[in-house]
């Protein structure tokens, strides 16, 4: 049965923390008031994926600069000059329960994500791979773009292997 995938809403935010702590451990979790902010916010998109009436996983994304990190545990950044409006889409995070992996979750988000994308429409998105997983971030049409100074030192926040990848669109 293919997850159904559907905004998230703040009784999800429970469900997103648990599947947040199964997946990367106390050091990576990020507090139920940045959760939150993301779900509420007019520039970002926050969706879940359901199997049997269950959160099995999410996506948070949200609109920005190309090159901008996002520091761990760090709000997204408002932008008010023409010149830096946001023409990214940056996945900032996907996360799927270690008992629904395998189950077509993390594809049907990422499609989420890509259909936000084209409908926006903005030249390209964003994101930065943990946990080894720029090979599979690959496989969608991301490729890593190098970083240094304060760049650098954002993505170092995120571990050792972090990448920053970018997806172009058109």
């Amino acid at each position: 049965m293919k997850p159904l995938v559907r905004p998230m809403a703040l009784p999800d935010l429970d469900a997103v923390l648990d599947i947040q702590r199964a997946c990367y451990g106390e050091g990576f979790l990020e507090g139920a008031d940045v959760i939150n902010r993301r779900i509420t916010s007019r520039v970002g998109l926050s969706c879940v994926a359901e199997r049997e009436g269950r959160v099995c996983a999410y996506l948070a994304a949200y609109r920005t600069q190309p090159g901008k990190l996002t520091p761990l545990h760090g709000d997204f950044e408002a932008t008010s000059e023409p010149s830096s409006w946001p023409d990214t889409l940056y996945l900032h995070d996907l996360a799927v329960d270690p008992e629904a992996r395998g189950s077509g979750a993390a594809d049907a988000l990422v499609q989420a994500f890509l259909s936000a994308l084209a409908r926006l429409p903005l030249p390209r998105a964003s994101l930065i791979a943990i946990q080894g997983s720029a090979p599979w971030w690959a496989r969608h049409g991301f490729a890593r773009v190098p970083v240094d100074g304060a760049l650098g030192a954002r993505l170092a926040g995120y571990g050792e292997d972090a990448a920053y990848m970018v997806r172009l669109t058109g």
